[in-house]
């Protein structure tokens, strides 16, 4: 008996894990919704395992089926490569992009820019905790993450988008908001505010703090970056964040803080090997525009 899966089963599966959908899947490849199901029925009977689990918000991979995805992902992409340089792409029409990101910036000028220049191609864009953001990216669930200080990883490449420090955000009208650099200690006396587990800014700034011995006796944490903006906003403490992590408001100041003066690298992190692929290459190209216009 062949135990070998058809091409048809291994690319019905590998859309299907990306799109997280079987008609998203068949509109991307354009075939039927019947023809995707059994194809991918087929290969989980063939492998004795089931692949996918409905969730309420979508499809979601076994075990199997992530180990599964990561190499069928990687012949998706190899094939993807060999049809582009077949083709003659002397525009990029379409397409579709998966950008995740740790905050706000410097992802969301680059994608806005990215949208005015290829507005046929299809963006999806989430914020994620630093954490999850390098486990979407190495288990190749999205396309690029913008991220601080990525993990380096043969499987990854790489590119530095700007450098950046923590800094202390909070009202503009705080006792403290008049000054031109604090301590760790000045903000012991205010609830601090810090993003999810998870983060990078959490384990960097917890890291400090124990590093100096200081104490903080209330510390708020909460989802993403804009969500510790508005809890400043609210009066709910200040708030450590990377410089220029968050969109400037004439409400907030950021203050350098003496004992967190190192320098963090934003940085695009990918598959390394889909940096050719002509959504990616466009994608990086208008991240270098971006960085030399400074619009980030």
């Amino acid at each position: 008996m062949n135990n070998r899966p058809s091409p048809y089963q291994i690319t019905a599966f590998t859309y299907v894990a990306r799109e997280r959908s079987f008609s998203g899947a068949a509109s991307v490849l354009s075939v039927t919704q019947s023809s995707i199901t059994q194809h991918v029925a087929n290969l989980e009977k063939r492998m004795g395992t089931q692949l996918f689990v409905r969730r309420r918000d979508g499809l979601e991979m076994t075990r199997a089926g992530s180990e599964l995805f990561r190499i069928t992902d990687r012949l998706a992409t190899l094939d993807q490569l060999v049809t582009e340089k077949v083709n003659d792409y002397s525009a990029l029409t379409d397409g579709h992009i998966r950008i995740i990101a740790n905050a706000p910036r410097p992802a969301m000028p680059i994608i806005s820019r990215y949208g005015e220049l290829f507005p046929k191609v299809q963006i999806d864009f989430t914020l994620y905790n630093w954490t999850t953001a390098m486990g979407l990216i190495a288990d190749r669930h999205v396309d690029i993450a913008i991220v601080t200080e990525p993990e380096e990883s043969d499987a990854l490449f790489t590119q530095e988008l700007r450098r950046t420090t923590y800094m202390a955000h909070m009202p503009a009208d705080h006792r403290l908001a008049g000054r031109k650099s604090l301590s760790l200690a000045d903000l012991q006396t205010d609830t601090l505010i810090l993003p999810e587990d998870g983060s990078l800014t959490q384990k960097v700034v917890r890291a400090k703090i124990s590093e100096f011995g200081f104490e903080f006796p209330r510390i708020i944490k909460t989802t993403t970056f804009p969500m510790v903006k508005e809890a400043i906003l609210h009066g709910l403490g200040l708030g450590i964040l990377l410089e220029n992590s968050l969109y400037p408001s004439e409400k907030l100041v950021a203050i350098p803080i003496k004992e967190m003066s190192e320098q963090y690298r934003d940085c695009i992190a990918l598959s390394a090997d889909k940096r050719e692929l002509r959504l990616i290459q466009s994608f990086l190209n208008v991240a270098v525009d971006a960085r030399a216009a400074h619009i980030f």
